[in-house]
């Protein structure tokens, strides 16, 4: 095997074992690592947990003192500071490995090239860029929490084949059947935070949370329940309408409403209530990113839809079209309104098109380059 398809092959298996760590690693990115004495394997790892070993310490604990004279395969160059943890670069100097190959440099501006510069000082060989694209897409939160200081925005949308979420009498249920249900609890599993707004908190008292019995078995069986969590729930609530006693403040996880006055009712201990008056949507998102929510995942009427559409927000849609039709008088997917022209219109691009059940799941993003979530 050539060195090109060497790194090529250790790099691809160093991204599968990132990936392993998507439920559980935000607001830390996905990192795997591959130690490898030529064709062989020698230690393995990934980052399962903020406050957990990092991916490299995980492989170099496996391969021992058969890390020494190997080469170490990254998917995130390895950090240079202290955090919670000690800087990954002199765990890989003290195990003494010949060459390290990054896929790609960190955007955290505490590391951003830090940690390789380290690495070449003590005389290991570098390599960056090796399957980056990849890399990439494999933590578009974090990445983007780096570099604009914002959340990777997905916007979960389900509806018939003519583009209508519910009846002219708001009867919705079910649209999409079980299975689809069920994958929607897996992207939930995924984000940082679920943001939904008063008015379906009102209409349908949801939970918004994650519910063990509905998530793919394969998940179950992979996360233990000590490693499962719940995202951060936002409701965004300017006029204080919705009550302490609704569905979404009662379970288990931090919740955030955000209001324009605060509110004089007695809230449950894990709500947590931000006065942010006449706040834009971008002024919001700003400040979830700034307490490390970098992915979040948005469930609401066409209102917030279309809201976030029309101003840039989205990053990703996720689509669930069922094969049903409602007609031209039941509700819309999105409420858009003012495009004089195809250019005003928001375009994506398909990244990936599933079945899920009797259910189709689009995924289309603002990018050409798909994200990619761990598939059970």
């Amino acid at each position: 095997m050539s060195q090109s398809d060497r790194d090529t092959t250790m790099m691809m298996r160093a991204l599968a074992l990132a990936a392993q760590g998507c439920y559980t690693t935000t607001p830390n990115p996905n990192v795997g690592c591959v130690i490898a004495q030529g064709d062989e394997v020698v230690g393995e790892g990934f980052h399962i947990a903020p406050g957990g070993p990092h991916a490299e310490v995980h492989a170099l604990k496996a391969a021992g003192a058969r890390a020494q004279g190997a080469t170490a395969y990254v998917t995130l160059e390895p950090c240079s500071h202290y955090g919670r943890t000690p800087p990954c670069c002199d765990a890989l100097i003290a195990a003494n490995v010949s060459r390290v190959v990054c896929a790609m440099q960190d955007p955290n501006p505490q590391v951003a090239g830090r940690g390789i510069a380290r690495l070449q000082e003590a005389g290991i060989e570098v390599v960056v860029g090796v399957m980056a694209e990849r890399a990439n897409a494999l933590n578009p939160g974090f990445i983007k929490r780096m570099q604009t200081k914002m959340p990777y925005v997905q916007l979960k949308l389900a509806g018939s084949l003519d583009g209508r979420t519910a009846l002219a009498n708001g009867h919705s249920k079910w649209i999409t059947g079980e299975p689809a249900r069920a994958d929607v609890q897996a992207f939930r599993a995924q984000a940082s935070a679920i943001l939904s707004t008063s008015a379906t908190v009102i209409a349908d008292n949801p939970s918004l949370n994650i519910r063990d019995n509905q998530l793919p078995r394969a998940v179950l069986d992979h996360y233990p329940q000590s490693t499962r969590r719940q995202p951060t729930r936002v409701i965004l609530d300017k006029h204080n309408q919705t009550v302490p006693e609704a569905s979404v403040y009662q379970l288990e996880g931090n919740v955030i409403r955000i209001v324009d006055t605060p509110s004089n009712k007695a809230w449950p201990d894990n709500v947590q209530e931000w006065v942010m008056p006449d706040a834009s949507l971008t002024t919001i998102l700003r400040a979830l990113a700034e307490h490390d929510i970098d992915k979040v995942w948005v469930e609401a009427g066409a209102r917030l839809a279309s809201q976030l559409l029309s101003e840039s927000l989205v990053d990703e849609l996720i689509v669930y079209q069922a094969p049903v039709l409602l007609g031209v008088d039941s509700r819309p997917l999105v409420a858009l309104g003012g495009l004089e022209s195809m250019d005003d219109a928001p375009r994506f691009h398909f990244n990936q098109v599933k079945t899920v059940g009797d259910d189709v799941r689009l995924r289309a993003s603002l990018s050409e380059h798909a994200v990619i979530t761990q598939e059970y």
